[in-house]
């Protein structure tokens, strides 16, 4: 039983919105249910420019790559491809649920 060994069960997101919040600011938050010795990084990934027709390799296919890519901080297991939860310079946020 998970509950009773006190192991993570379930992941939680949440976002407030204005006019919910105190001075009108966005808060998101989420937390991870990631085992507590496992690794977390946090990631920072700057915003890049891109060369014309410059490609990217995804896991099966490849698509056009943009012109340009926003910087982005990332939160992650070390092992992992991509991110659990982060934001860019614009104030996008994304956190998964599994």
């Amino acid at each position: 039983n998970a509950v009773a060994r006190k192991e993570p069960v379930s992941c939680d997101t949440f976002v407030v919105l204005p006019p919910a919040t105190k001075n009108g600011c966005v808060v998101f938050g989420k937390n991870s249910d990631r085992p507590a010795g496992e690794v977390q990084e946090v990631v920072y990934v700057p915003r890049t420019s891109h060369g014309t027709d410059t490609k990217l390799q995804c896991t099966y296919i490849e698509v056009d790559q943009v012109a340009e890519t926003s910087a982005v901080m990332l939160s992650k297991p070390a092992w992992m491809w991509g991110a659990e939860m982060g934001a860019n310079e614009h104030g996008v946020c994304i956190g998964n649920e599994a």
